[in-house]
C-alpha cells in the first residue's frame, strides 16, 4: 500500500506488526470462544484490522476512507 507523505515499514516489519496485532486481537476475542462463538472469531478479527490500517492512514492526513461497507466489498 502507498501513499504519499506515508512511511511504510518493509514489508517483512510490516507483516510482523499487523501479526502481532492480529495475536492480541485473539486474546480481546478469547471470552467469545467460552459462548461458542469460535467461528466469527477470525473474520472479525480480519475487518477490525483492516479498520485500523484505514485509521492509519487517515490520522496521517490522507483522505482516505474508513468504512465497513468498503471493506466487506472487498475494497
Amino acid at each position: 500500500m502507498t501513499h504519499e507523505g506515508i512511511t511504510w515499514l518493509e514489508q517483512s516489519a510490516y507483516n510482523k506488526a499487523i501479526g502481532q496485532f492480529r495475536l492480541q486481537m485473539n486474546g480481546v476475542f478469547e471470552p467469545f470462544r467460552m459462548y461458542g462463538q469460535d467461528a466469527y472469531i477470525p473474520g472479525a478479527i480480519e475487518e477490525i484490522t483492516r479498520l485500523a490500517v484505514d485509521f492509519s492512514i487517515r490520522v496521517r492526513g490522507v483522505d482516505h476512507p474508513i468504512s465497513l461497507e468498503r471493506i466487506r466489498q472487498g475494497k
